[in-house]
């Protein structure tokens, strides 16, 4: 499932699961729309990757959304197994 962070990795604003104007790249670095526009490729500064707008969840799902962020777990035991 799609990790829905709530604030952007550049200037720390918040960013609501309904936002419609917040980009991610494929390892979801998560930016708002701000930031994402002063990017000199417009690809993610992380990583590399392409920016695309996060998709946005109906509204009975985005009354579940996790407070423990799975994808960031793993990122922590793969920079372990590194």
């Amino acid at each position: 499932m799609l990790e829905y962070r709530r604030s952007c990795e550049c200037c720390g604003r918040e960013l609501a699961v309904g936002d419609d104007r917040v980009y991610i790249c494929s390892f979801e670095c998560t930016w708002c729309a701000g930031c994402a526009a002063t990017f000199p490729s417009g690809g993610c500064p992380n990583c590399g990757g392409s920016l695309q707008l996060r998709p946005v969840r109906s509204f009975s799902r985005r009354m579940h959304v996790p407070t423990v962020q799975p994808h960031s777990e793993t990122r922590r035991l793969l920079a372990r197994s590194a």
